[in-house]
Protein backbone atom coordinates (compact mmCIF):
# COMPACT_ATOMS: atom_id res chain seq x y z
CA UNK A 1 0.00 0.00 0.00
CA UNK A 2 0.63 3.79 -0.76
CA UNK A 3 2.83 5.76 2.05
CA UNK A 4 0.02 7.89 2.71
CA UNK A 5 -2.86 5.63 3.05
CA UNK A 6 -1.10 3.15 5.37
CA UNK A 7 0.31 5.00 8.57
CA UNK A 8 -1.71 6.00 11.17
CA UNK A 9 -2.14 9.94 12.49
CA UNK A 10 -0.71 11.99 14.82
CA UNK A 11 0.64 15.09 16.03
CA UNK A 12 3.29 15.71 18.91
CA UNK A 13 1.67 18.04 21.36
CA UNK A 14 5.28 18.56 22.73
CA UNK A 15 7.38 21.63 22.02
CA UNK A 16 11.12 20.26 22.06
CA UNK A 17 12.81 23.61 21.94
CA UNK A 18 11.38 24.49 25.51
CA UNK A 19 13.96 24.59 28.17
CA UNK A 20 14.54 22.29 30.56
CA UNK A 21 16.05 23.16 34.12
CA UNK A 22 16.95 20.70 36.68
CA UNK A 23 17.85 20.76 39.91
CA UNK A 24 18.47 18.36 42.96
CA UNK A 25 16.53 18.36 45.57
CA UNK A 26 18.25 15.83 47.87
CA UNK A 27 20.66 12.60 48.04
CA UNK A 28 20.00 9.21 49.69
CA UNK A 29 22.87 6.86 50.38
CA UNK A 30 22.38 3.43 49.98
CA UNK A 31 24.65 0.19 50.61
CA UNK A 32 27.06 1.01 48.22
CA UNK A 33 26.17 4.46 45.98
CA UNK A 34 24.04 7.40 46.64
CA UNK A 35 21.25 8.02 44.65
CA UNK A 36 20.40 11.75 43.72
CA UNK A 37 16.87 13.13 43.78
CA UNK A 38 16.36 15.38 40.93
CA UNK A 39 13.35 18.23 39.93
CA UNK A 40 12.78 18.48 36.14
CA UNK A 41 11.09 21.44 35.02
CA UNK A 42 9.80 22.17 31.49
CA UNK A 43 9.22 25.82 30.42
CA UNK A 44 8.69 28.27 33.87
CA UNK A 45 5.58 26.21 34.78
CA UNK A 46 6.38 24.80 38.30
CA UNK A 47 3.29 22.50 37.70
CA UNK A 48 5.08 20.98 34.84
CA UNK A 49 8.11 19.64 36.47
CA UNK A 50 8.53 15.94 37.84
CA UNK A 51 10.89 13.87 39.56
CA UNK A 52 13.69 11.79 38.61
CA UNK A 53 16.38 9.68 40.78
CA UNK A 54 20.03 9.56 38.89
CA UNK A 55 22.94 7.55 40.41
CA UNK A 56 26.79 8.97 39.85
CA UNK A 57 27.39 6.33 37.24
CA UNK A 58 24.17 7.62 35.21
CA UNK A 59 25.98 10.93 34.87
CA UNK A 60 29.05 9.45 33.92
CA UNK A 61 27.59 7.66 31.22
CA UNK A 62 26.07 10.96 29.86
CA UNK A 63 28.95 12.79 29.99
CA UNK A 64 30.78 9.91 27.81
CA UNK A 65 28.17 9.61 25.27
CA UNK A 66 28.50 14.01 24.75
CA UNK A 67 32.17 13.77 24.31
CA UNK A 68 31.68 13.52 21.48
CA UNK A 69 30.67 17.44 21.29
CA UNK A 70 34.60 18.15 22.07
CA UNK A 71 33.52 20.26 25.23
CA UNK A 72 35.37 19.56 28.50
CA UNK A 73 32.47 19.72 30.84
CA UNK A 74 32.40 19.94 34.27
CA UNK A 75 31.54 16.13 35.74
CA UNK A 76 33.05 15.92 39.38
CA UNK A 77 35.95 13.17 39.01
CA UNK A 78 35.24 9.66 40.45
CA UNK A 79 36.29 8.45 43.64
CA UNK A 80 36.48 5.08 44.88
CA UNK A 81 37.90 5.35 48.52
CA UNK A 82 35.11 7.64 50.82
CA UNK A 83 32.53 8.34 48.03
CA UNK A 84 30.25 7.76 51.19
CA UNK A 85 31.08 10.54 53.73
CA UNK A 86 28.40 12.83 54.36
CA UNK A 87 31.00 15.80 52.76
CA UNK A 88 31.63 14.23 50.10
CA UNK A 89 28.29 13.66 48.89
CA UNK A 90 27.68 17.44 49.76
CA UNK A 91 30.10 18.55 47.81
CA UNK A 92 29.79 16.14 44.64
CA UNK A 93 25.99 17.08 44.77
CA UNK A 94 27.17 20.63 44.17
CA UNK A 95 29.12 19.33 41.52
CA UNK A 96 26.41 17.62 39.81
CA UNK A 97 24.35 20.63 39.81
CA UNK A 98 27.12 23.07 38.02
CA UNK A 99 27.02 20.31 35.37
CA UNK A 100 23.06 20.17 34.76
CA UNK A 101 23.51 24.40 34.70
CA UNK A 102 26.32 23.56 32.26
CA UNK A 103 24.69 21.47 29.97
CA UNK A 104 20.69 22.81 30.05
CA UNK A 105 21.99 26.30 29.69
CA UNK A 106 24.09 25.38 26.61
CA UNK A 107 21.68 25.83 23.42
CA UNK A 108 22.74 22.96 21.27
CA UNK A 109 23.57 19.97 24.07
CA UNK A 110 20.29 21.05 25.74
CA UNK A 111 18.08 20.17 22.51
CA UNK A 112 19.90 16.75 21.85
CA UNK A 113 18.25 13.87 22.30
CA UNK A 114 20.81 12.51 24.73
CA UNK A 115 20.06 15.21 27.39
CA UNK A 116 16.52 14.97 27.32
CA UNK A 117 16.49 11.29 27.66
CA UNK A 118 18.67 12.15 30.49
CA UNK A 119 16.37 14.66 32.46
CA UNK A 120 12.78 13.31 30.58
CA UNK A 121 12.51 9.65 29.99
CA UNK A 122 8.86 9.24 29.82
CA UNK A 123 8.65 11.74 27.10
CA UNK A 124 11.51 10.91 25.18
CA UNK A 125 11.85 7.09 25.35
CA UNK A 126 11.07 6.17 21.74
CA UNK A 127 13.58 4.79 18.92
CA UNK A 128 12.96 7.70 16.93
CA UNK A 129 15.15 6.34 14.28
CA UNK A 130 13.52 2.94 14.04
CA UNK A 131 10.09 5.15 13.77
CA UNK A 132 11.47 6.77 10.55
CA UNK A 133 13.11 3.69 9.22
CA UNK A 134 9.41 2.00 9.32
CA UNK A 135 8.12 5.17 7.75
CA UNK A 136 10.91 5.10 5.01
CA UNK A 137 10.43 1.34 4.35
CA UNK A 138 6.47 1.64 4.00
CA UNK A 139 7.24 4.75 1.26
CA UNK A 140 9.47 1.89 -0.68
CA UNK A 141 6.57 0.10 -0.63
CA UNK A 142 4.93 1.98 -3.39
CA UNK A 143 8.32 4.09 -4.55
CA UNK A 144 10.63 1.15 -5.58
CA UNK A 145 13.10 3.03 -7.58
CA UNK A 146 14.95 4.32 -4.25
CA UNK A 147 17.32 2.68 -2.35
CA UNK A 148 18.78 4.08 1.23
CA UNK A 149 22.50 3.81 0.92
CA UNK A 150 23.28 4.22 4.85
CA UNK A 151 21.41 6.48 8.04
CA UNK A 152 22.59 9.81 8.21
CA UNK A 153 23.30 9.34 11.76
CA UNK A 154 22.37 12.88 14.00
CA UNK A 155 23.50 15.23 11.31
CA UNK A 156 20.65 17.78 12.29
CA UNK A 157 19.67 18.99 15.52
CA UNK A 158 16.09 17.79 15.64
CA UNK A 159 15.31 14.64 17.93
CA UNK A 160 12.01 13.60 15.46
CA UNK A 161 13.55 14.51 12.60
CA UNK A 162 15.46 11.88 10.39
CA UNK A 163 17.79 11.66 7.10
CA UNK A 164 19.32 8.68 5.15
CA UNK A 165 21.82 9.39 2.09
CA UNK A 166 19.97 7.46 -0.68
CA UNK A 167 20.72 6.74 -4.48
CA UNK A 168 18.57 6.00 -7.91
CA UNK A 169 18.62 2.44 -8.60
CA UNK A 170 19.03 3.26 -12.37
CA UNK A 171 21.57 6.19 -11.15
CA UNK A 172 23.47 4.43 -9.38
CA UNK A 173 26.33 7.48 -8.48
CA UNK A 174 23.92 9.81 -7.98
CA UNK A 175 23.51 10.82 -3.89
CA UNK A 176 20.60 11.86 -2.57
CA UNK A 177 19.19 12.96 0.62
CA UNK A 178 16.04 11.62 2.35
CA UNK A 179 14.75 13.53 5.62
CA UNK A 180 11.81 12.40 7.63
CA UNK A 181 9.67 14.21 10.55
CA UNK A 182 6.72 14.28 11.86
CA UNK A 183 4.31 16.40 13.04
CA UNK A 184 4.96 19.22 15.45
CA UNK A 185 2.97 21.10 18.03
CA UNK A 186 2.01 24.12 15.48
CA UNK A 187 0.59 22.46 12.60
CA UNK A 188 -2.55 23.49 12.26
CA UNK A 189 -3.05 22.53 8.71
CA UNK A 190 -6.13 20.61 7.58
CA UNK A 191 -4.69 16.64 6.64
CA UNK A 192 -6.17 17.40 3.09
CA UNK A 193 -4.28 20.76 2.90
CA UNK A 194 -1.09 19.57 4.41
CA UNK A 195 -0.56 16.80 2.32
CA UNK A 196 -1.63 18.85 -0.93
CA UNK A 197 0.80 21.64 -0.18
CA UNK A 198 3.78 19.52 1.06
CA UNK A 199 3.41 17.99 -2.83
CA UNK A 200 3.28 21.49 -3.90
CA UNK A 201 7.10 21.99 -2.76
CA UNK A 202 8.69 19.99 -5.73
CA UNK A 203 6.92 22.97 -7.99
CA UNK A 204 8.97 25.81 -6.20
CA UNK A 205 11.58 27.26 -7.74
CA UNK A 206 13.55 29.85 -7.13
CA UNK A 207 17.48 31.01 -7.45
CA UNK A 208 18.07 30.80 -3.77
CA UNK A 209 16.14 27.88 -2.27
CA UNK A 210 17.02 24.09 -2.50
CA UNK A 211 14.92 22.29 -5.32
CA UNK A 212 12.82 19.96 -3.39
CA UNK A 213 12.94 16.33 -6.10
CA UNK A 214 10.10 14.88 -4.26
CA UNK A 215 7.92 15.17 -1.41
CA UNK A 216 5.39 13.19 -0.34
CA UNK A 217 2.90 13.11 3.06
CA UNK A 218 0.33 10.95 5.37
CA UNK A 219 -1.72 12.27 8.75
CA UNK A 220 1.24 12.08 10.43
CA UNK A 221 4.45 12.67 8.92
CA UNK A 222 6.32 14.22 5.88
CA UNK A 223 8.87 12.79 3.81
CA UNK A 224 11.33 14.45 0.95
CA UNK A 225 14.11 14.05 -1.47
CA UNK A 226 16.81 16.50 -2.08
CA UNK A 227 20.22 16.17 -3.83
CA UNK A 228 22.78 15.49 -1.52
CA UNK A 229 25.76 18.23 -1.48
CA UNK A 230 29.19 17.29 -0.75
CA UNK A 231 29.90 20.86 0.36
CA UNK A 232 27.43 20.87 2.78
CA UNK A 233 25.23 24.08 4.39
CA UNK A 234 26.75 27.16 5.03
CA UNK A 235 26.90 26.45 9.08
CA UNK A 236 29.71 23.94 7.72
CA UNK A 237 31.64 26.37 5.80
CA UNK A 238 31.64 28.73 8.47
CA UNK A 239 33.01 26.02 11.13
CA UNK A 240 34.96 24.19 8.42
CA UNK A 241 32.55 20.66 9.21
CA UNK A 242 31.56 17.84 7.05
CA UNK A 243 28.33 17.39 6.46
CA UNK A 244 27.76 13.68 7.44
CA UNK A 245 28.99 14.04 10.49
CA UNK A 246 27.06 14.71 13.71
CA UNK A 247 25.35 17.54 14.53
CA UNK A 248 27.22 17.83 18.40
CA UNK A 249 30.71 16.99 16.53
CA UNK A 250 30.35 19.51 14.18
CA UNK A 251 29.28 22.46 15.92
CA UNK A 252 29.86 22.53 19.36
CA UNK A 253 33.51 23.29 19.43
CA UNK A 254 35.01 24.18 16.45
CA UNK A 255 38.32 23.86 16.18
CA UNK A 256 38.74 27.65 14.61
CA UNK A 257 36.43 30.46 14.99
CA UNK A 258 36.96 32.32 12.47
CA UNK A 259 34.60 34.62 10.16
CA UNK A 260 33.61 34.94 6.42
CA UNK A 261 35.33 38.05 3.94
CA UNK A 262 33.03 41.18 3.91
CA UNK A 263 31.83 40.13 0.23
CA UNK A 264 30.36 37.17 1.10
CA UNK A 265 28.86 38.06 4.18
CA UNK A 266 27.30 40.99 1.63
CA UNK A 267 26.25 38.51 -0.57
CA UNK A 268 25.10 35.33 1.02
CA UNK A 269 23.27 38.11 3.46
CA UNK A 270 21.63 39.61 0.04
CA UNK A 271 20.34 36.30 -1.19
CA UNK A 272 18.75 35.15 2.25
CA UNK A 273 17.08 38.47 2.48
CA UNK A 274 15.87 37.82 -1.28
CA UNK A 275 14.49 34.69 -0.56
CA UNK A 276 12.67 35.50 2.69
CA UNK A 277 11.06 38.60 0.81
CA UNK A 278 10.09 35.94 -2.20
CA UNK A 279 8.34 33.94 0.77
CA UNK A 280 6.72 37.04 2.44
CA UNK A 281 5.66 38.26 -0.26
CA UNK A 282 3.59 34.66 -1.22
CA UNK A 283 2.25 34.47 2.09
CA UNK A 284 4.67 31.30 2.66
CA UNK A 285 5.31 31.54 6.56
CA UNK A 286 9.09 30.07 7.39
CA UNK A 287 10.10 30.47 10.76
CA UNK A 288 13.17 28.44 10.66
CA UNK A 289 16.11 30.13 9.53
CA UNK A 290 19.78 29.18 10.42
CA UNK A 291 23.39 28.62 9.28
CA UNK A 292 22.36 24.71 8.85
CA UNK A 293 19.14 25.55 7.07
CA UNK A 294 21.12 27.38 4.13
CA UNK A 295 22.79 25.24 1.23
CA UNK A 296 25.87 26.26 0.11
CA UNK A 297 25.49 25.63 -3.92
CA UNK A 298 29.33 26.83 -5.36
CA UNK A 299 28.66 30.63 -4.24
CA UNK A 300 24.99 30.54 -3.89
CA UNK A 301 22.97 30.25 -0.80
CA UNK A 302 19.98 28.24 -0.97
CA UNK A 303 17.35 27.87 1.63
CA UNK A 304 16.25 24.66 3.06
CA UNK A 305 13.55 22.97 5.34
CA UNK A 306 10.46 25.13 3.63
CA UNK A 307 8.24 22.11 4.69
CA UNK A 308 9.16 22.33 8.54
CA UNK A 309 6.09 25.48 8.93
CA UNK A 310 3.94 22.88 7.21
CA UNK A 311 4.94 20.23 9.82
CA UNK A 312 4.01 22.52 12.54
CA UNK A 313 7.91 22.26 14.24
CA UNK A 314 9.55 24.54 16.18
CA UNK A 315 12.06 26.85 15.38
CA UNK A 316 15.96 26.25 16.32
CA UNK A 317 15.88 30.04 17.54
CA UNK A 318 12.37 29.99 19.51
CA UNK A 319 13.54 29.60 23.10
CA UNK A 320 15.43 32.82 22.00
CA UNK A 321 12.94 34.77 20.38
CA UNK A 322 10.00 33.88 22.62
CA UNK A 323 11.36 35.99 25.56
CA UNK A 324 10.48 39.07 23.28
CA UNK A 325 7.24 40.12 22.88
CA UNK A 326 7.58 42.95 20.18
CA UNK A 327 8.82 39.46 18.04
CA UNK A 328 5.27 37.91 17.67
CA UNK A 329 4.77 37.65 13.71
CA UNK A 330 6.72 34.96 11.69
CA UNK A 331 8.52 38.04 9.20
CA UNK A 332 9.68 38.76 12.47
CA UNK A 333 10.90 36.13 13.65
CA UNK A 334 12.60 35.42 10.41
CA UNK A 335 14.55 39.26 10.54
CA UNK A 336 15.73 38.09 14.25
CA UNK A 337 17.02 34.75 13.23
CA UNK A 338 18.67 36.48 10.07
CA UNK A 339 20.07 38.78 12.83
CA UNK A 340 21.71 34.94 14.71
CA UNK A 341 22.92 34.15 11.40
CA UNK A 342 24.57 37.15 10.15
CA UNK A 343 26.35 37.02 13.71
CA UNK A 344 27.70 33.77 12.77
CA UNK A 345 28.90 34.32 9.28
CA UNK A 346 31.21 37.69 11.08
CA UNK A 347 32.42 36.57 13.67
CA UNK A 348 32.55 32.42 12.85
CA UNK A 349 30.38 31.88 16.18
CA UNK A 350 26.85 32.40 17.43
CA UNK A 351 26.54 34.96 19.87
CA UNK A 352 26.75 34.05 23.67
CA UNK A 353 23.58 35.60 24.94
CA UNK A 354 20.97 37.83 23.47
CA UNK A 355 20.45 40.69 23.50
CA UNK A 356 23.72 41.68 22.94
CA UNK A 357 24.89 44.64 24.69
CA UNK A 358 28.33 45.11 22.57
CA UNK A 359 28.86 44.09 19.10
CA UNK A 360 33.22 42.84 19.15
CA UNK A 361 35.00 44.64 15.76
CA UNK A 362 33.63 43.52 12.62
CA UNK A 363 34.68 43.80 9.08
CA UNK A 364 32.72 46.86 8.85
CA UNK A 365 30.67 49.02 10.91
CA UNK A 366 27.82 48.47 7.84
CA UNK A 367 27.76 45.13 9.40
CA UNK A 368 27.47 46.09 13.26
CA UNK A 369 24.04 48.85 11.86
CA UNK A 370 22.24 45.25 10.64
CA UNK A 371 23.55 43.40 14.18
CA UNK A 372 22.25 46.47 15.82
CA UNK A 373 18.81 46.19 14.32
CA UNK A 374 18.17 42.53 14.64
CA UNK A 375 20.16 41.57 18.11
CA UNK A 376 20.61 44.29 20.16
CA UNK A 377 18.57 45.10 23.55
CA UNK A 378 16.84 48.11 22.04
CA UNK A 379 16.09 46.04 18.76
CA UNK A 380 14.41 42.98 20.89
CA UNK A 381 11.90 45.46 23.24
CA UNK A 382 10.82 47.93 20.27
CA UNK A 383 10.44 45.50 16.94
CA UNK A 384 12.56 43.72 14.12
CA UNK A 385 12.91 45.73 11.13
CA UNK A 386 10.93 44.32 7.63
CA UNK A 387 13.26 42.06 5.29
CA UNK A 388 12.31 45.14 2.63
CA UNK A 389 14.37 47.83 5.40
CA UNK A 390 17.32 45.61 5.95
CA UNK A 391 17.63 45.31 1.86
CA UNK A 392 18.25 48.95 1.95
CA UNK A 393 20.94 49.10 4.39
CA UNK A 394 24.01 49.71 2.88
CA UNK A 395 25.73 46.44 3.72
CA UNK A 396 23.09 45.10 1.18
CA UNK A 397 21.99 47.48 -1.04
CA UNK A 398 25.18 47.73 -3.56
CA UNK A 399 25.48 43.67 -3.99
CA UNK A 400 25.02 43.14 -7.47
CA UNK A 401 22.75 39.43 -7.99
CA UNK A 402 23.36 37.60 -11.41
CA UNK A 403 20.75 35.15 -12.00
CA UNK A 404 18.76 34.90 -14.76
CA UNK A 405 16.24 31.37 -13.45
CA UNK A 406 12.93 32.97 -12.87
CA UNK A 407 11.32 32.58 -9.33
CA UNK A 408 7.94 30.43 -9.99
CA UNK A 409 5.77 29.07 -6.72
CA UNK A 410 2.05 28.71 -7.78
CA UNK A 411 -0.12 28.64 -4.62
CA UNK A 412 -3.67 28.08 -5.13
CA UNK A 413 -6.27 30.42 -3.79
CA UNK A 414 -7.65 28.11 -1.17
CA UNK A 415 -4.13 26.97 0.02
CA UNK A 416 -3.14 30.36 0.67
CA UNK A 417 -6.15 30.95 3.12
CA UNK A 418 -5.35 27.96 4.23
CA UNK A 419 -1.97 29.34 5.04
CA UNK A 420 -2.76 32.75 6.59
CA UNK A 421 -5.06 30.94 9.38
CA UNK A 422 -2.14 28.59 9.92
CA UNK A 423 -0.04 31.33 10.45
CA UNK A 424 -1.99 33.09 12.47
CA UNK A 425 -2.72 30.25 14.87
CA UNK A 426 1.15 29.69 14.81
CA UNK A 427 1.74 33.41 15.77
CA UNK A 428 -1.14 33.10 18.13
CA UNK A 429 0.46 30.10 20.66
CA UNK A 430 4.12 32.27 20.31
CA UNK A 431 2.37 35.48 21.71
CA UNK A 432 0.78 33.56 24.28
CA UNK A 433 3.77 31.79 24.93
CA UNK A 434 5.63 35.30 25.34
CA UNK A 435 2.72 36.55 27.41
CA UNK A 436 2.86 34.13 30.06
CA UNK A 437 6.80 34.51 30.13
CA UNK A 438 6.75 37.87 30.63
CA UNK A 439 4.29 38.16 33.40
CA UNK A 440 6.63 34.96 35.19
CA UNK A 441 9.47 37.52 34.50
CA UNK A 442 7.71 40.23 36.29
CA UNK A 443 6.59 37.63 38.98
CA UNK A 444 10.25 36.62 39.79
CA UNK A 445 11.26 40.09 39.75
CA UNK A 446 9.26 41.01 42.20
CA UNK A 447 9.89 38.19 44.86
CA UNK A 448 13.78 38.23 43.86
CA UNK A 449 13.48 41.74 44.90
CA UNK A 450 11.21 41.48 48.04
CA UNK A 451 13.18 38.96 49.31
CA UNK A 452 16.86 41.05 48.22
CA UNK A 453 18.72 41.88 51.17
CA UNK A 454 18.61 45.48 50.34
CA UNK A 455 14.43 45.53 50.42
CA UNK A 456 15.07 43.85 54.05
CA UNK A 457 17.13 46.63 55.40
CA UNK A 458 14.40 48.82 53.99
CA UNK A 459 11.08 47.27 55.33
CA UNK A 460 13.04 47.04 58.66
CA UNK A 461 13.42 50.72 58.79
CA UNK A 462 9.94 51.70 57.15
CA UNK A 463 8.49 48.98 60.22
CA UNK A 464 10.72 50.93 62.64
CA UNK A 465 9.53 54.32 61.45
CA UNK A 466 5.86 53.43 61.55
CA UNK A 467 6.44 51.76 64.96
CA UNK A 468 7.89 55.52 66.11
CA UNK A 469 4.65 57.09 64.62
CA UNK A 470 2.60 55.11 66.16
CA UNK A 471 3.99 55.45 69.75
CA UNK A 472 3.29 59.32 68.81
CA UNK A 473 0.05 59.19 67.95
CA UNK A 474 -1.03 57.20 70.80
CA UNK A 475 0.59 59.61 72.83
CA UNK A 476 -0.92 62.57 71.70
CA UNK A 477 -4.42 60.64 71.54
CA UNK A 478 -4.38 60.27 75.09
CA UNK A 479 -3.09 63.62 75.80
CA UNK A 480 -5.76 64.91 73.94
CA UNK A 481 -8.28 62.34 76.26
CA UNK A 482 -6.37 63.92 79.48
CA UNK A 483 -7.32 67.40 78.58
CA UNK A 484 -10.99 66.85 77.24
CA UNK A 485 -11.61 65.11 80.32
CA UNK A 486 -10.16 67.91 82.48
CA UNK A 487 -11.99 70.58 80.69
CA UNK A 488 -15.82 68.57 81.08
CA UNK A 489 -14.58 68.19 84.09
CA UNK A 490 -14.60 72.27 84.91
CA UNK A 491 -17.59 73.41 83.31
CA UNK A 492 -21.40 72.55 83.97
CA UNK A 493 -21.62 69.86 82.00
CA UNK A 494 -24.39 67.66 82.98
CA UNK A 495 -22.50 64.10 82.85
CA UNK A 496 -22.34 62.80 86.40
CA UNK A 497 -19.34 63.09 88.39
CA UNK A 498 -17.03 60.73 89.81
CA UNK A 499 -14.68 61.37 92.51
CA UNK A 500 -10.91 60.77 91.01
CA UNK A 501 -10.64 57.96 93.47
CA UNK A 502 -13.77 55.85 92.33
CA UNK A 503 -13.85 53.33 89.70
CA UNK A 504 -15.55 53.73 86.75
CA UNK A 505 -18.52 51.56 86.90
CA UNK A 506 -18.20 48.57 84.07
CA UNK A 507 -20.73 49.16 81.32
CA UNK A 508 -23.28 46.60 81.12
CA UNK A 509 -22.19 45.82 77.44
CA UNK A 510 -18.60 44.81 78.37
CA UNK A 511 -20.50 42.43 81.21
CA UNK A 512 -23.61 40.42 80.00
CA UNK A 513 -25.38 38.29 82.63
CA UNK A 514 -24.85 34.32 82.63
Amino acid sequence: MAFMEKLPAGKVLLDDTVPLTAAIEASQSLQSHTEYIIRVQRGISVENSWQIVRRYSDFDLLNNSLQIAGLSLPLPPKKLIGNMDREFIAERQKGLQNYLNVITTNHILSNCELVKKFLDPNNYSANYTEIALQHVSMFFRSEPKWEVVEPLKDIGWRIRKKYFLMKIKNQPKERLVLSWADLGPDKYLSDKDFQCLIKLLPSCLHPYIYRVTFATANESSALLIRMFNEKGTLKDLIYKAKPKDPFLKKYCNPKKVQGLELQQIKTYGRQVLEVLKFLHDKGFPYGHLHASNVMLDGDTCRLLDLENSLLGLPSFYRSYFSQFRKINTLESVDVHCFGHLLYEMTYGRPPDSVPVDSFPPAPSMAVVAVLESTLSCEACKNGMPTVSRLLQMPLFSDVLLTTSEKPQFKIPTKLKEALRIAKECIEKRLIEEQKQIHQHRRLTRAQSHHGSEEERKRRKILARKKSKRSAVENNEEHSAKYSNSNNSAGSGASSPLTSPSSPTPPSTAEHAPF
